[in-house]
């Protein structure tokens, strides 16, 4: 017999899957579900949970391929007024007619800073529409006293994240009944697993390492840049809006918006073979060691000058810190010719990006643009080296306008502990080294 998806290798593939679901479903306390990507879960989510032309309120300081994966879904994204200073969806500032309206809440938990999800859980149950939790950037996180992604109807995480896999995600649900009909409906939407794309995933590490001990990262990049290997000019792709708008009549339909929800990741949906899946074990394995080695960096970091001020409560292990700088260009600056590449910007917010046609903007923009502009997310495994370099470089805090700084911070928000002037800075307890990327 022909060795294929019926017979040992598949075999093999459910085994590992199912293996790592265990471990999840033991973090979460929830049913779990492996998928090939956080983007893929969330597309599955969204297509099971809302209705075709239902309105999903949303972060408009998020991944513009998150925006993609709405609209991919048949969805028209609402986008929500923020915290100006970590991200997080302002509940109360959602005026009343735009929360009847809805269909859907999806969080977004910026670099691992909690949404308010006792807030939305509330809010979602009194209208009768689901809560889904991106938590793509906290999968270590609490709110509320539970963890991330416990709270809604379903929560999907990134393996690529805070594990480091560079692949890999799960889709977690409150009622395990569905756990069946969710493996049904994603065998439907992936593509079959390659050799040369196990291949290559097999072989990127050490091809990294390679670059990183030769320090040619730099000219990596800039070899990609010229051979037009990289996606993006500049922090947002290309919107493209006339293919955009053709796409959108076909919606929902993850294919027809593929040249979107690719970008970066164009492995999304492709069927995880063996060699990917047992990496994606051992990195999951040495998940805690990540988070305590994150938690450490993050403590760092919220106790200098950049960071929000005025909160207490227990610290996160964020997988970006956002400091809120003056220059941010120039801090990025500083920050690179130490060898420290600052991702995951998120500038301009995706109402500015994407305009009235293909979304409804926030009733309350500024906060939303001043953060965006702002915050220079900090990796926390490199906590040191970048305060180093921002002490040096006389990078300056960000004066926020004085119409979002009488709005205040809640004195009992998750995440900054409480920093006197002038406290000494301590140094995180593990080395620093890269986090994985990949949205």
């Amino acid at each position: 017999m022909a060795i294929g998806e019926a017979g040992p290798r598949s075999a093999r593939r459910g085994s590992q899957s199912k293996r790592l679901e265990e471990t999840m479903r033991g973090r979460l306390g929830r049913e779990c579900v492996y998928v090939p990507s956080c983007r893929f879960g969330l597309f599955v989510a969204l297509r099971h949970w809302c209705p075709p032309g239902g309105r999903v309120l949303m972060s408009p300081v998020n991944d513009d391929v998150i925006f993609f994966v709405v609209l991919a879904a048949g969805l028209r994204p609402v986008q929500a007024p923020l915290n100006p200073f970590d991200g997080t969806i302002d509940v109360d500032a959602v005026p009343e007619e735009t929360w009847g309206s809805l269909s859907a809440v999806l969080t977004t938990n910026l670099y691992g800073n909690p949404d308010p999800a006792p807030e939305l859980r509330a809010r979602c149950d009194a209208l009768g529409i689901p809560l889904l939790e991106d938590g793509a950037h906290a999968i270590g996180s609490e709110v509320g006293g539970r963890p991330v992604g416990a709270w809604g109807e379903a929560s999907v995480f990134s393996l690529s994240k805070h594990a480091g896999a560079q692949a890999g995600g799960m889709l977690s649900l409150a009622d395990p009944s569905l756990a069946d009909a969710m493996r049904a409906d994603c065998d439907e939407l992936l593509t079959p697993p390659r050799a040369t794309s196990e291949l290559a995933y097999f072989l990127r590490p050490y091809a990294e390492a390679a670059v990183r001990g030769l320090g040619l990262r730099r000219a990596a990049w800039a070899a990609l840049g010229l051979l037009g290997l990289t996606e993006r000019d500049g922090i947002r792709m290309p919107l493209r809006p006339e293919a955009l708008a053709a796409a959108a009549g076909a919606a929902p339909d993850l294919t027809a918006h593929d040249p979107w929800v690719r970008v970066d990741m164009h492995t999304y949906r492709l069927r995880s073979g063996p060699l990917r899946l047992r990496r994606i074990r051992h990195r999951l394995g040495r998940l805690d060691e990540v988070l305590r080695a994150c938690r450490d960096g993050t403590e760092l970091l919220l106790s200098t000058q950049w960071a929000r001020p005025g909160e207490r409560g227990r610290v996160q292990p964020l997988f970006r810190v956002p400091l809120l700088v003056a220059d941010r260009d120039a801090a990025i600056a500083a920050l690179a010719r130490r060898g420290i590449v600052v991702g995951y910007l998120y500038d301009p917010p995706l109402d500015d990006y994407a305009g009235k046609d293909f979304t409804d903007p926030s009733p309350a923009p500024e906060a939303a643009r001043w953060f965006a502009r702002h915050a220079l997310p900090v990796d926390p495994l490199r906590a040191r080296e970048a305060v180093d370099v921002l002490e040096r470089s006389g990078v300056r805090p960000a004066e926020p306008p004085e119409d979002l700084t009488r709005r205040g911070t809640p004195a009992d928000a998750p995440g900054t502990p409480v920093r006197e002037q002038g406290a000494p800075v301590r140094e995180p307890g593990a080395p620093a080294h890269e986090a994985g990327a990949g949205p």
